[in-house]
């Protein structure tokens, strides 16, 4: 009997057993016993433990000793301070004051931009010029939310990977500084934006700190970007001049209100984690060939929102991510789908409960409701256990190998087993082929392929879903890759 069968049969027995016990509980407690040693000895049996190790239940990665340190070191207080001084900023909308006289009054976005790229400069000062310190600026010609033509800066910082084999590999964290009140073409009063999105720009900027004290064979970038309420401006300006410039870009982490906003059906324990289904860059033959193959689920921004599962289960950053399988919430949007639309895998992270008296809303007390994105509303310790998880991911992505490439699933023959290949991924130690039921979320069972690039496994392709990742010696795991068919 397959070991996939017998597993199921002995869930079956269990709940079985489960159901009994309500009624004939003495009778069936023996019973039960009886039955656990008979499990038990079943597995000691070598023949039963050899045919399960091909459908091991997939574990989390090995905990990397560096990493969990350098997590420890977010700081609540230092993710309060950003928040606080980019209020202080007052107004930092896309079209408010960015003249000579606002910075030096530390008004407008013109003065959020400056500090931050300050602060990234620091940073890099106190590791020794780790990190290259650049903007990317450009007019935005008039639009729907844009009067005038219109500078934008995103700032940004670049921790260059040591290995040469990868420093082209980038993985990207990013949030946005701009802000807004109730009135899109308001750049005067006060929109302090502290959880929309001071608290998305607190995570990238606390990365920055935080992982420039390692060093990782491949690149990361810490962005904040600008242009976000006018319309995804600098996002799309940033994600276009990386696919016009080849850029390796592997994972983009978007952080867009992570405050987790102090209201009574907050939950503080997890952080929403939203990945796009069929990509949003695929031509209409990739999209009849994704729903031909039922891979609507398997996007490459759905494996980085599972590798983020995977990372949220092997360290403890205070809280776990919920993902949530559709591009975005209802009525709003995000910059990963700049990057998205760039053909770029990019999720984005958002607190697991909204308060839209909170965000978008002139600072105001109306029948006894208090309006505005005020520092009052944001849970810092949140805002540092999600910059906990983001910097848990970059440092895994960017600690482990490239993905597997030309991974292919053979299917010129009628056969109930499933052989797949794949091209050698530079430094790998060994291969995971994984899988899952295809109405499953998360993987459920792998098999560790050494000194082959070709597996078969005794499952059959119809039934599941495959993909292949690289591991290095350490145990740090690549992104997976769904094979294509082929013939």
């Amino acid at each position: 009997m397959a070991c996939q069968e017998k597993s199921q049969k002995l869930v079956l027995r269990d709940q079985s057993a489960a159901r009994l016990n309500a009624a004939y509980p003495r009778a069936l407690n023996h019973c039960s016993r009886v039955f656990a040693v008979l499990v038990i000895a079943l597995l000691a049996f070598p023949c039963f433990t050899l045919r399960c190790a091909a459908q091991a239940a997939v574990a989390p990665p090995p905990v990397d000793p560096r990493i969990a340190d350098v997590i420890k070191q977010t700081s609540t207080d230092h993710v309060r301070q950003t928040i606080d001084k980019l209020v202080s900023f007052g107004n930092r909308s896309t079209i408010s004051s960015q003249d000579e006289e606002a910075v030096k009054a530390g008004k407008g976005v013109g003065a959020a931009r400056d500090w931050i790229k300050a602060e990234l400069e620091r940073y890099s000062k106190d590791c020794g010029g780790c990190l290259e310190v650049k903007t990317d600026t450009f007019t935005e010609q008039p639009a729907e939310r844009i009067k005038v033509p219109t500078e934008i800066t995103n700032v940004y910082a670049v921790l260059r990977g040591t290995d040469p084999a990868q420093t082209n590999r980038i993985v990207l964290v990013t949030g946005h500084y701009d802000s807004r009140n109730s009135d899109t073409f308001n750049g005067t009063d006060a929109a302090p934006g502290a959880n929309d999105d001071g608290s998305g720009t607190a995570v990238s900027m606390e990365c920055a700190r935080v992982l420039s004290k390692l060093k990782f064979p491949a690149t990361i970038i810490f962005l904040t970007v600008a242009g976000e309420e006018q319309g995804l401006n600098g996002s799309k300006h940033f994600a276009q001049m990386a696919k016009q410039q080849g850029w390796k870009i592997e994972a983009v982490l978007n952080n867009d209100i992570v405050g987790g906003d102090r209201n009574q059906g907050q939950d503080t324990n997890v952080v929403r984690v939203f990945s796009e289904g069929i990509p949003n860059a695929a031509t209409e033959q990739e999209i009849r060939r994704v729903r031909s193959l039922g891979g609507e689920s398997d996007s490459s921004s759905r494996e980085l929102a599972r590798y983020v599962a995977d990372v949220g289960r092997t360290y403890d950053a205070g809280l776990k991510p919920l993902l949530v399988f559709r591009l975005d919430r209802f009525l709003r949007g995000g910059d990963h789908l700049s990057f998205n639309q760039q053909g770029f895998a990019a999720v984005r992270f958002t607190e697991f409960r909204e308060d839209f008296n909170h965000q978008h809303q002139n600072v105001r007390t109306e029948n006894g409701i208090e309006y505005g994105d005020l520092p009052k509303f944001v849970n810092f310790d949140y805002v540092a256990h999600v910059a906990r998880l983001n910097a848990a991911t970059l440092a895994s992505l960017a600690s482990a190998l490239a993905p597997p490439a030309n991974v292919k699933m053979l299917t010129k023959n009628l056969e109930n087993d499933t052989t797949l290949t794949w091209e050698r991924s530079v430094g790998a130690s060994a291969y995971e082929v994984i899988w899952r039921a295809t109405s499953a979320p998360e993987w459920e069972h792998f098999q560790t392929v050494t000194g082959e690039t070709r597996a078969s496994i005794k499952v059959s392709k119809d039934n599941v879903i495959f993909a292949v990742r690289a591991l290095d010696a350490a145990g740090h795991r690549s992104l997976p890759v769904v094979p294509e068919p082929e013939r």
